[in-house]
């Protein structure tokens, strides 16, 4: 997997205003804000159960997807394009809400389990059990117990953990270049040391 360079970046997050600020929305939260950085905006795309938009990052040509499908079937969307644009999971980068990090701890992973997220879980599952894509992982801290993840997940953060996550979203967009060239340990070192 070192080496592989980036064709997509998705970012998870469940659609409509009431979820825009939520915690589980930090995926698409990241995105937004990568279009913003690159002067776009997603657009609503009907053959990918999704909004799009494609930019370049340092001469790289990515697409954006944020599957409007909401969070539990994010999978249906991220086949759609995969199959459409014929790119493999070692291409892509998904970007989603991490409970499991404080808050303004925000990680690269290549691979892996799906670490109890519904949406890694539905991706994992559409792309027929393939799980060798890259994540980024935004931490957005943890209720204290199981039966109150839903709720929070759910909810904003407060305004000071709001300031902290756009803070270590923007330092991941910084990243960007070393990552879509798949120089995964510079963006990596650059990212967890920042």
């Amino acid at each position: 997997m070192p080496g592989d360079s980036l064709k997509v970046i998705v970012g998870l997050g469940n659609p409509g205003p009431k979820h825009d600020t939520d915690r589980h929305n930090a995926g698409v939260i990241f995105l937004h804000h990568l279009c913003k950085s690159y002067g776009t905006t997603l657009r609503a795309e009907n053959k990918f159960f999704g909004e799009f938009a494609s930019i370049n990052i340092d001469g790289q040509d990515i697409k954006l997807l944020f599957p409007t499908t909401f969070m539990n079937n994010s999978g249906k969307s991220v086949a759609a394009l995969c199959k459409f644009y014929k790119i493999e999971p070692q291409n892509m980068l998904v970007a989603y809400d991490e409970i499991d990090f404080e808050v303004g701890v925000t990680r690269l992973k290549a691979g892996g389990g799906h670490g109890g997220h519904n949406g890694i879980r539905d991706i994992i599952s559409a792309l027929g059990g393939k799980k060798d894509f890259y994540r980024l992982r935004i931490g957005v801290g943890h209720p204290g117990h199981k039966s109150m993840v839903a709720n929070y997940v759910l909810s904003p953060p407060s305004r000071s953990e709001a300031d902290i996550i756009m803070s270590s979203i923007e330092d991941a967009i910084r990243v960007m270049p070393q990552a879509v060239h798949g120089n995964w340990e510079e963006a990596m070192l650059r990212l967890h040391t920042s």
